[in-house]
């Protein structure tokens, strides 16, 4: 079993000690890499958002080179609420072959083996520069990766590539689903439970919307075309959050739900939504008899394309040298390649750690995985 150096272990429990959940600033996290770069003579390009409290990051190591390929990774991570951990997840803790904590997957593993490489990035007789993009909330929708990719349009910078470092156990990925949300509120008329009649149950309207959801996935699982490089063929549709009403005694004069969709390359996830809103029309007239004012409104909340590359292009064929892998395919999950792909920047991904540990308590990369890693930055060094 290999072990990474040093330096990475080093790195990484400093980026996990920084508590960068979605819901959170991620700057203290920035800052010490802007920082750690500067230290070695390398300017940093921040983007912030709204509120000044998130920010993406982007470097270039070898100013004055061609534009070579990009390093991307996003810096937020999922809540570790509710969660059974058996060591603080904010603090790196080696047991055994493997290195726990939240982040350590996915994917603070990649940026900081990719860090721990600058030096000899900066150091390497190659005509190509290396750059490091870092964003935040990609978590909850990809957010901040595209005010980086507009910031990289608006000044005219075109890489020749992208390595998304999502956890892949070092297997390059080329294709992904991609990944929309949206937001239902349903708005009905209060009464006493005892006038039912009265009132205008919203949870029970959106709970029709919500079934009929549920029929689309069942439809989509049984006549669309599959797929079979991603692990569920077909494109899905799921309810994964609702909210309302105040007590059983009173019907419930608001509901909200939220629901997704995981489409297909070849999937109009746009045709999806209208078909669901035109199923809801149709319930108003009959909400409307009772309260005039009854409404459902829907709301676009997040949309990430698929990504979609040929085995064949370079920068697949480069992170399958480097990585010592063969390209593997189609993943179900979605991440920022393809908002890259979509920008006209070549992409694959390609990380260390495994996607079934994202997201869970006790997550964790082995130490093999990031020591493969390390060896993948190294060939990265000669090899652009």
């Amino acid at each position: 079993m290999a072990r990474p150096s040093s330096k990475v272990l080093e790195i990484l429990e400093q980026l996990i000690s920084f508590r960068t959940v979605s819901r959170d600033s991620n700057l203290e996290l920035i800052f010490w890499i802007r920082d750690y770069l500067a230290s070695y003579g390398v300017e940093s390009r921040l983007t912030y958002d709204s509120t000044g409290k998130k920010a993406n990051l982007f470097a270039t190591l070898g100013e004055g080179k061609k534009p070579g390929i990009i390093l991307s990774g996003h810096t937020d991570v999922v809540p570790v609420e509710g969660q059974q951990w058996d060591t603080d997840p904010f603090k790196a803790t080696i047991k055994g072959d493997n290195l726990y904590a939240r982040g350590s997957a996915d994917m603070k593993g990649y940026i900081a083996t990719a860090l721990s490489k600058v030096s000899e990035f900066l150091a390497a007789d190659q005509d190509t520069a290396l750059h490091l993009a870092l964003s935040y909330d990609e978590e909850i929708g990809c957010i901040g990766v595209r005010g980086l990719i507009q910031d990289l349009e608006e000044i005219g910078l075109k890489p020749a590539g992208c390595i998304v470092g999502e956890p892949t156990l070092m297997q390059p990925i080329i294709a992904h689903k991609g990944t929309h949300r949206f937001r239902c509120c349903v708005t009905g008329r209060e009464a006493h439970s005892s006038y039912t009649t009265h009132g205008v149950n919203a949870i029970e309207y959106a709970s029709r919307i919500v079934v009929y959801i549920r029929e689309i996935a069942d439809r989509l699982a049984r006549i669309e075309k599959r797929d079979d490089s991603y692990t569920v063929p077909y494109s899905t549709m799921q309810t994964g959050l609702i909210r309302g009403g105040l007590a059983t005694n009173i019907v419930p004069k608001e509901c909200e739900f939220q629901f997704e969709a995981r489409t297909l390359p070849d999937m109009d996830a746009a045709a999806l939504y209208q078909e669901i809103q035109e199923f809801a029309a149709g319930l108003l007239p009959e909400m409307r008899k009772v309260e005039p004012l009854a409404a459902i409104d829907f709301e676009w909340l997040a949309s990430a394309p698929g990504l979609q590359m040929q085995e064949e292009h370079r920068i697949v064929q480069l992170a399958a040298l480097l990585a010592g892998n063969a390209p593997n395919g189609a993943v179900s999950y979605g991440t920022e390649a393809g908002l890259f792909q979509k920008a006209g920047i070549p992409t694959v991904i390609c990380g260390p750690g495994s996607i079934e540990q994202a997201h869970t308590p006790n997550e964790f990369v082995s130490l093999d995985q990031l020591a493969q890693c390390e060896n993948f930055m190294q060939r990265l060094i000669t090899n652009r």
